[in-house]
């Protein structure tokens, strides 16, 4: 049963447009005029046919079969190296031959159109290929590719033009068409044969034969030929060939050509000379033009100067200067030894001296603009708080003040904690974060410390922070470290709530201290100023409720907003090394949200957060704006108050991190040698002692603040070399340092394992552990000044009048004299003065009175002395004695 469908029904099904449709029904042989028609099943058939004779016909033509054979032989060849011996040399030669099925025609050949433009194109392109060589070429392959090259090119028709049969006279012209390109390709080789076993070819016969073919006229315009000419043998020294006879290009040679052509470059080894016969060198003679050419081609391989443009990145070496200037090494050296400089090719320059260098070598020499990688991170950062909404977070709090004035009992009291009992000293050396939770609101605080070493670390928290409290003694008033806390709030911006501690004890004076911050220009509300002053009391909780009420309210005016929905941005409160964990770093996020297994960059370190913990010591998986935590993962200990950003990419983070590590290594060696070049007339002439230490700690503010307070204690005469300074236990490594550079190890509130010490102790290494850094600056500060020169001072302790001179034989004058004042001793030193001049200055030989030695005498009374090595006395002279001191100086 047929099933009859209207064509644009059958249009749809088809999914073709009912035009298109319509014109192949008219083709099949089924007229249909509009889509309303409808067809059967007998016409679908007829479509179908149609559509598969038309594919079938137009693919056909397009099929080649073609057959790729490779053949690989290896050889063997023996070649002495420079040193004498024979050494054997694998060698591999390949061989492609490509064989392609010419089109047999069946007994429906298509419509072949002779005078097509395509094939007039491909009949000219033949002709135009040639084959030139310098070694034989083998007949039987020049009979065999010429007779594969003979392929009579078709040119089919369009489908629409299809016809069921070809006309018998179609075919005989094709036939020969092929026949006549044999023959042509036939009569060719003969030539090639005739002209090659000819013993003499000259320039002439070589044209007579490319002539011949070049004007050979067509058997049949159907078919092309590959046209091969053959130079001489073997090209004489005289014979100079054409231009026009080497004009063919290698890239409209087919691919069986071109391997003949590389199979035919032959390898040369020792020995093998061209021209030669059987391995023999032959002679040479060198002609008037021989010579006249090598001077030519000697001046045309003259380089002329270049002026290029050099660009000089911050740091770069001798060796990289050069090849940017494509100089030798040398010469760059050679430029830099009559500027005064002695460098090496590996020496760092700074950016200055090369640019210099560059200008000195004729360059143009431009400050380079590098690729940074960290502009990655702007536009990462403008990417991901973009359309991100601004939601309220909590106030950061920093509590900064003087040591001892009860900063962290304050927050113990908040906190309902014991912080305090922990620190060692009862001084805080570490930055504490800490979040409180509370009815009115939750306040994230910052405990500082507040010892003078630590003022970088109180610098860090006062830009971290939303409001300062500034914490004063009642009964101690404002002291230097709490001017420096004002400084610090004020040069971050920062609002200041002033909390006045210690309001129990009797000699508390509030007025005192308010008056003493007026002075430092914090003036309280009370007295027409912006700073609220809170008494409290530490030990009794008094006042603290409304500390936290000023906290909120000043919290509340500044109306702290900061996006959550986005990636991390945060500060590196503090950093550490656990001996069971890693890098530790503590992290106050400021804006987005840090997760567990986020991968974070901070300064030359990053990483992916393995843990994240609270301060607390408890797992959480996210921390938000304004909340502090631990986190777990990175490559190495960051430094404190770096910028902890989160990234999408690793490979980006290492990018950047690897590039700001080689930026600082760099930028490092090139100050240290600048101030070797400056310090080395300084150091000539004297004997600077120095002290070498080693400071390990247990955190990086604590290692940062023990460096500085120690690098302090360096005056003219001695100074403190820092040996190295890093965070983590004392380790073998650092005792091997201390070996070398005779350093003392300073461990602050860390230890040394047992490896470590057996070798310290072994080699006589003194490791020295403190808990309190005024302990480490005493104990340095008493070795520096053991290490000091004592000063030396002279007391004068008696003046001696001569009266009478006395000569003796043997002993020589003998000064009769009188004390006139203090003392003299016989091991006393004297000065000779004649009529108040300094005539000589030494030591007393004897001392007598009467006829005993004795060895003092006092003033007024008479005695007789001797001078060590000197006679020329005088009766009016006068003796000055005195004593030289050594006394111990101080830092």
């Amino acid at each position: 049963m047929s099933v009859n469908t209207s064509v644009k029904d059958f249009a749809a099904e088809l999914k073709v447009p009912v035009d298109t449709l319509l014109d192949q029904l008219n083709l099949a042989g089924v007229p249909k005029k509009s889509g309303l028609d409808v067809i059967s099943e007998e016409d679908k058939e007829k479509l179908l046919q149609t559509l598969r004779n038309a594919h079938s016909q137009t693919a056909e033509p397009a099929r080649r079969k073609k057959i790729t054979l490779t053949k690989r032989t290896t050889s063997e060849i023996k070649q002495a190296d420079p040193s004498g011996k024979s050494r054997t040399i694998q060698v591999e030669v390949r061989k492609k031959r490509v064989f392609v099925k010419k089109k047999s025609y069946d007994d429906n050949p298509i419509e072949v159109n002779t005078d097509s433009p395509q094939e007039s194109d491909l009949q000219s392109d033949f002709e135009k290929r040639k084959f030139i060589g310098n070694n034989e070429i083998n007949l039987q392959e020049a009979t065999n590719e010429g007779e594969e090259l003979a392929i009579p090119t078709e040119k089919t028709s369009s489908p629409g033009t299809l016809k069921e049969s070809c006309s018998a006279n179609t075919k005989n012209k094709i036939d020969q068409g092929e026949e006549a390109g044999r023959s042509n390709v036939d009569s060719e080789v003969a030539e090639i044969n005739a002209f090659m076993t000819s013993e003499k070819s000259s320039d002439e016969k070589l044209k007579k034969v490319e002539k011949e073919s070049v004007n050979k006229p067509q058997a049949s315009k159907d078919t092309t030929t590959l046209k091969v000419t053959l130079p001489s043998d073997r090209e004489k020294p005289g014979l100079k060939a054409k231009k026009t006879e080497k004009s063919v290009k290698a890239s409209k040679l087919s691919s069986t050509w071109k391997e003949e052509q590389r199979q035919k470059r032959i390898i040369k080894t020792r020995g093998d000379v061209t021209g030669g016969t059987g391995g023999w060198r032959p002679h040479k003679v060198k002609s008037k033009a021989t010579n006249n050419a090598q001077k030519q081609d000697e001046a045309e391989n003259v380089v002329e100067f270049v002026v290029r443009e050099v660009n000089v990145p911050e740091t770069i070496t001798v060796a990289e200067l050069a090849h940017k200037m494509a100089f030798k090494g040398s010469e760059v050296i050679k430029v830099l030894m009559t500027m005064g400089q002695m460098v090496t090719i590996n020496q760092v320059l700074d950016q200055e001296t090369a640019m210099i260098v560059v200008e000195e070598m004729g360059h143009k020499a431009f400050a380079a603009k590098l690729d940074d990688p960290e502009l990655f991170l702007e536009e990462s950062e403008l990417h991901s708080t973009k359309d991100v909404e601004l939601l309220p977070r909590p106030p950061v709090v920093t509590i900064m003040g003087h040591v001892d004035h009860g900063k962290t009992s304050l927050l113990d009291l908040i906190r309902t904690t014991k912080v305090v009992d922990s620190e060692a000293g009862g001084i805080t050396q570490h930055i504490g974060a800490y979040h409180v939770v509370s009815d009115k609101g939750t306040v994230t605080f910052l405990d500082t410390p507040g010892h003078e070493a630590f003022t970088a670390m109180r610098a860090r928290g006062a830009n971290a922070t939303d409001i300062v409290i500034l914490v004063v003694a009642a009964d101690d008033g404002v002291m230097p470290q709490t001017k420096e806390a004002i400084a610090h709030a004020r040069a971050a911006g920062v609002p200041i709530i002033v909390a006045v501690n210690k309001i129990d004890k009797p000699e508390a004076n509030i007025e005192r201290v308010k008056s003493e911050l007026i002075s430092e220009e914090v003036v309280p509300e009370d007295f027409g100023g912006d700073s609220p002053f809170v008494p409290v009391s530490a030990k009794t909780g008094e006042g603290l409720d409304e500390l936290l009420e000023n906290i909120l309210l000043q919290a509340e005016i500044l109306e702290l907003k900061a996006p959550v929905a986005s990636m991390a941005k945060g500060l590196i409160v503090e950093a550490s090394i656990d001996k069971g964990r890693g890098p530790v770093a503590t992290v106050l996020v400021q804006s987005g949200t840090l997760n567990k297994g986020d991968v974070v960059l901070a300064g030359a370190s990053f990483g992916r957060i393995r843990a994240l913990l609270d301060e607390n010591n408890r797992q959480i998986q996210s921390a938000g704006p304004s909340i502090p935590a631990e986190i777990l993962g990175l490559t190495d200990v960051p430094q404190s108050g770096d910028e902890l950003l989160v990234l999408g990419n690793e490979k980006k983070a290492r990018e950047i991190a690897l590039f700001r590590q080689g930026k600082f290594r760099d930028v490092r060696l090139a100050k240290q040698q600048a101030a070797k070049l400056e310090n080395v007339f300084e150091n000539m002439g004297g004997e600077n002692k120095d002290l070498p230490l080693i400071v390990k700690a247990d955190v990086h503010g604590s290692q940062e603040a023990v460096s500085l307070s120690l690098q302090k204690l360096s005056n003219q005469e001695i100074k403190i070399r820092m040996v190295h300074s890093a965070v983590g236990p004392v380790t073998e490594s650092d005792v091997n340092l201390a070996i070398a550079s005779r350093a003392v190890i300073i461990g602050f509130n860390v230890r040394a394992d047992a490896a470590s010490k057996r070798l310290a102790d072994l080699n006589e290494i003194d490791i020295r552990y403190y808990n309190v850094i005024y302990d480490a600056v005493k104990d340095v500060k008493d070795a520096l000044q053991g290490m000091l020169a004592p000063e030396i001072k002279e007391e004068v302790t008696g003046l001696v009048e001569i009266r009478q001179v006395f000569k003796v034989s043997k002993l020589g004058k003998i000064a009769g004299c009188m004390v006139l004042e203090g003392i003299v001793k016989k091991s006393a030193s004297v000065r000779l003065l004649r009529e108040n001049v300094v005539i000589w200055t030494g030591e007393l030989e004897s001392l007598k009175r009467f006829k005993d030695d004795i060895k003092e005498v006092k003033e007024g009374y008479e005695c007789g002395l001797t001078l060590r090595g000197y006679n020329d006395i005088k009766e009016g002279d006068q003796l000055e004695v005195f004593e030289v001191r050594e006394i111990a100086r101080a830092l």
